[in-house]
């Protein structure tokens, strides 16, 4: 971490931030509140609201951006990198985000362990790894029981966004939601970019190298198959 993300960490995260059961590497914290072994979100954030997730928030532009956008939902973010929490807390400080919590911790056991099935109004993954190298796209997080997984932790009629610039990744996004039977994808296909997702820099360097970024923008099913 720079200087100033460790300062961050060391006064903010004892309040933002906690350690998802079962993560034990350096850097112990405090575990989130839970309750019948689920996370109790309200106890977390002082409020009864809908929960966004968001897996892998690298360093917290886009994540801060929205929570910001969003003062009416409850955001938690999954990431494992300490330098990106670090400037995540310092965003949050910035921007006197109280509706953001942290959490570091592997994204499949916060799901399969933490989060309610039928509980979440949103997940996003946003520019996961790609792994590009074609023996490691197995350590993809989209693969089809991944997709099960965030599939059954989305409320009925909430959303489950995919975000990448790797071209091959997309349509093995695709082809992966298409398959699962919980989802539903309104548009057919790839979405139109959201004005409402922030473009940083990230994106913007990857279109000037030809690798513009796709959308999927999925629905999750009712009981009996509609969405609503």
């Amino acid at each position: 971490m720079t200087a100033g993300q460790q300062r961050a960490w060391d006064r903010l995260w004892p309040h933002y931030g906690a350690i998802a059961p079962g993560f034990d590497r350096d850097g112990a914290g405090p575990p989130p509140p839970v309750r019948d072994g689920r996370l109790d979100a309200p106890a977390w954030f002082g409020r009864e609201a809908p929960l966004r997730l968001e897996i892998g928030s690298g360093m917290g532009e886009t994540t801060a951006a929205l929570a910001a956008a969003e003062p009416e939902t409850d955001h938690v973010a999954v990431e494992v990198y300490p330098p990106g929490l670090g400037q995540l807390l310092l965003r949050v400080e910035e921007q006197g985000l109280e509706n953001l919590r942290l959490l570091r911790g592997d994204a499949v056991v916060v799901l399969e362990d933490l989060v309610a099935p039928d509980s979440l109004a949103g997940l996003r993954v946003y520019y996961p790894d790609p792994w590009p190298k074609r023996r490691h796209h197995k350590r993809r997080i989209v693969q089809p029981a991944t997709v099960a997984l965030m599939a059954s932790r989305l409320a009925p009629g909430a959303t489950l966004h995919l975000a990448t610039d790797i071209a091959d990744y997309a349509d093995w996004m695709l082809e992966v939601t298409d398959a699962e039977p919980l989802l539903d994808n309104p548009h057919g296909g790839f979405a139109p970019r959201p004005e409402w997702r922030p473009r940083t820099k990230f994106e913007s360097r990857a279109e000037q190298e030809g690798r513009p970024s796709r959308d999927l923008l999925l629905v999750r099913r009712a009981p009996g198959g509609g969405t609503s």
